[in-house]
């Protein structure tokens, strides 16, 4: 593949790969426990949350990593958030397809 084809193809995998990271971080975390109807009994968040309680005499920080996810997964994402992780997918695909690049 020459020219403007391999351009064409190369923006549309970094583009997916954009797309990708910001859909895939609320379904992981939904995965993980954290949901918007709040953390999940027995999963990987309510052992999480656990942990952080006790090392905490009982309470989760506000700002903690706990805290943090149980947000995302409740609220979503923010605009700056999807356009940072769409920006972090596009560059990781970008290096990815320089290191496979046939030259």
């Amino acid at each position: 593949m020459s020219g403007w084809t391999s351009y064409v193809k190369t923006a549309a995998i970094v583009t997916g790969a954009g797309v990708a990271s910001v859909v895939a971080v609320p379904v992981v975390l939904g995965a993980l426990g954290f949901t918007g109807a709040g953390i999940v009994a027995g999963s990987f968040a309510a052992s999480a949350m656990s942990a952080t309680a006790a090392a905490n005499g009982g309470a989760v920080a506000a700002g903690s990593t706990v805290a943090v996810l149980q947000s995302v997964g409740a609220a979503g994402l923010g605009i700056g958030t999807k356009i940072g992780l769409g920006s972090v997918g596009v560059g990781v695909a970008s290096g990815v397809m320089k290191l496979f690049k046939k030259k």
